[in-house]
């Protein structure tokens, strides 16, 4: 027998009257969720992270992880919703150069810089706390530019959406009515900010990110927001010391599964298979971490260890290198700027570097050259 997660208002839009999904605040009570259900894949999930966390140290600089694996959990989140951009149009629009799809880089950089807010707002002693004002900053940030205009950035929304089908009639979901958003969402502040359950956080984080895409509360940039609330809360609950792992990698990869699980919450009531698929994509996307960072270790390694060998290099050579990983597309002239040299000097230490295979020329030219850390981009392109 399904379990009722909700109930059914009245809506009208469009000039049709429809069935909008009004879920129950959290967390689920018919029946109420055993945390005994999920023991083995919690504890799973915990390990895996434990384990990422631990790996990190392999890296000289956690901020060389950090900077790709947030460009990963960004690009990911964005390619959930169809863009079209990729890892390398990221890094060439980070050198300055030109990218075709500017659009869809907006698109990414937008959720960078939202993730990177978040982030530093929750650090904050004086910041926001995860709230539906933290949210609505969020999406203010993550819809500003010429596709989001408009998409009421920062509001929530005042009329019916819906979800899948031409029109309200013929859609897969019809989210709540506009009216009943803003008392839902303060359900789920106060879900979050109750000590008063024996669910484990991260069961909880399953439960809010698929309780606040049943809500729907903007007219776009739900699923994005969506999967930006998960990385606040593993921040707020400590649950990663630091943003390392690329959920929407999993969410990706088992896209039709998700939005199964999802809507099966609203039409059986089985919240029990969500949360589970949920925990196992913990578990798989840090064990993928993990082995990303494993392998960029040992690749930055072998490519120290022959840049010290050679007798060609340089202080300039060392400095550059170790900023690689940061800027893995370069010219002459932003190597210049970073090292604060000649230019002399800067085109000598690309030149140590090209020699021994570790960067490569990419335009063929003389002039106006342009370079990549290509064995590393690809290495986190896969």
């Amino acid at each position: 027998m399904p379990h009722p997660t909700g109930t059914y208002a009245i809506s009208t839009t469009l000039g049709e009257s429809v069935r909008a999904f009004v879920p129950h605040p959290l967390p689920p009570r018919a029946p109420a969720l055993e945390p005994a259900v999920f023991a083995d894949l919690h504890r799973q999930a915990e390990l895996a992270l434990a384990r990422l966390a631990g790996v990190s140290g392999l890296a000289p600089s956690v901020d060389w992880l950090l900077y790709s694996a947030i460009r990963k959990e960004a690009l990911l989140t964005s390619q959930i919703e169809g863009t079209q951009a990729t890892l390398t149009d990221l890094f060439d629009e980070e050198a300055g150069f030109k990218v075709s799809n500017t659009d869809d880089v907006e698109e990414v950089t937008n959720y960078l810089r939202a993730f990177r807010w978040v982030q530093a707002q929750l650090r904050d002693p004086k910041g926001l706390p995860v709230s539906v004002r933290l949210l609505c900053d969020a999406h203010r940030l993550l819809l500003d530019g010429a596709r989001g205009a408009g998409k009421q950035p920062g509001e929530l929304r005042r009329s019916q959406n819906w979800i899948g089908g031409t029109r309200p009639g013929n859609a897969v979901f019809v989210p709540p009515p506009p009216e009943r958003v803003p008392e839902l969402l303060a359900d789920m502040e106060r879900f979050i900010h109750t000590p008063a359950t024996d669910l484990p956080p991260m069961v909880k984080v399953a439960l809010l990110h698929a309780q606040f895409e049943t809500i729907h509360p903007f007219l776009d940039g739900n699923g994005r927001i969506g999967r930006l609330l998960i990385a606040a809360l593993f921040e707020h609950w400590g649950l990663l010391s630091e943003p390392l792992m690329y959920l929407s990698g999993y969410l990706k990869q088992h896209q039709a599964e998700y939005y199964r699980r999802l809507s099966a919450i609203r039409t059986d009531g089985d919240w029990v298979s969500w949360v589970a698929f949920f925990l196992e994509g913990v578990a798989t996307a840090a064990g993928d971490a993990e082995q990303n960072i494993i392998a960029v270790a040992s690749l930055v390694a072998t490519d120290r260890r022959a840049l010290l060998q050679s007798p060609k290099a340089g202080p300039a050579s060392y400095r550059l290198f170790e900023l690689l990983p940061m800027m893995p597309r370069f010219t002459i002239e932003r190597v210049r700027q970073q090292l604060d040299t000649s230019f002399p000097t800067a085109t000598a230490a690309v030149q140590v570097l090209e020699n021994l295979g570790i960067v490569t020329e990419m335009t063929g030219q003389k002039k106006n050259r342009s370079y990549s850390y290509q064995a590393y981009v690809e290495r986190l392109s896969r």
